[in-house]
């Protein structure tokens, strides 16, 4: 994945990609349909089991992974190759949200696009390829294991005098925001179970820009997404 190490640009356009995006909630739902039709319910309960293990320990989501532990415990399962097959060669790009590749192009007009994600080392990096996303950024991807605790590289990697994040995290935007104070614009979309779970949103400050669905930025100009709080 390409790095720029250029002098620096006014503003760099950061993106998520789970459920801003991506509707990895879909993509979730059809995996669980799937699970069910090779391994049964039973099987797909401690697959998911195993799923939230991992992400507990680890603090990110590692479906191959988790796929990995449940062979342990069932080496002789049949179908689960099948089960890996439909991960490796999922349809990410029939799962972005509407209107994404326009939403990175009309910020492309002001700076870059950068994709900043957390995954795992292998499903992530694959997921952002094949869903296209990384051409759309010509390759600008940073990925790490807790993103919110690596902007130092982030800045290193792309520095700008200011940033827009575009997350469906508050959590994360919150983080972001406690690093770079003004110097970031927030950006919270209100797509996924994360942005809809009302205990998440009683928790963590308000994002400077809420909106509905990523399409929206299509109708933001760059004086708007400039705004941040004191």
């Amino acid at each position: 994945m390409n790095e720029s190490r250029d002098s620096g640009h006014r503003v760099v356009f950061l993106f998520d990609v789970d459920n801003t995006l991506l509707d990895n909630d879909r993509g979730a739902a059809d995996l669980q349909r799937h699970l069910v039709s090779e391994v049964g319910s039973d099987g797909a309960q401690e697959y998911w089991q195993i799923f939230e293990q991992l992400r507990a320990g680890l603090g990110y989501t590692d479906y191959l992974g988790a796929l990995q532990r449940y062979r342990v415990e069932h080496p002789r399962a049949p179908h689960l190759l099948t089960v890996s097959q439909f991960l490796i060669t999922y349809p990410f790009a029939e799962r972005l949200f509407p209107d994404v590749v326009k939403v990175i192009e009309h910020v492309q007009q002001w700076g870059p696009a950068v994709i900043l994600s957390d995954g795992d080392v292998v499903f992530q990096p694959l997921k952002i390829s094949h869903s296209g996303l990384a051409g759309a950024v010509s390759g600008h991807v940073l990925i790490y294991v807790h993103k919110e605790q690596e902007l130092d590289d982030v800045e290193r990697c792309y520095p700008a005098e200011h940033y827009v994040i575009v997350d469906d995290k508050l959590r994360i935007l919150a983080a972001v925001k406690t690093f770079w104070g003004s110097r970031v614009t927030t950006v919270f979309v209100r797509q996924g179970h994360y942005a809809t779970d009302p205990k998440i949103l009683a928790t963590y400050p308000p994002a400077d820009i809420s909106i509905g669905r990523i399409g929206d930025l299509l109708q933001c100009q760059l004086h708007e997404l400039l705004k941040s709080t004191p």
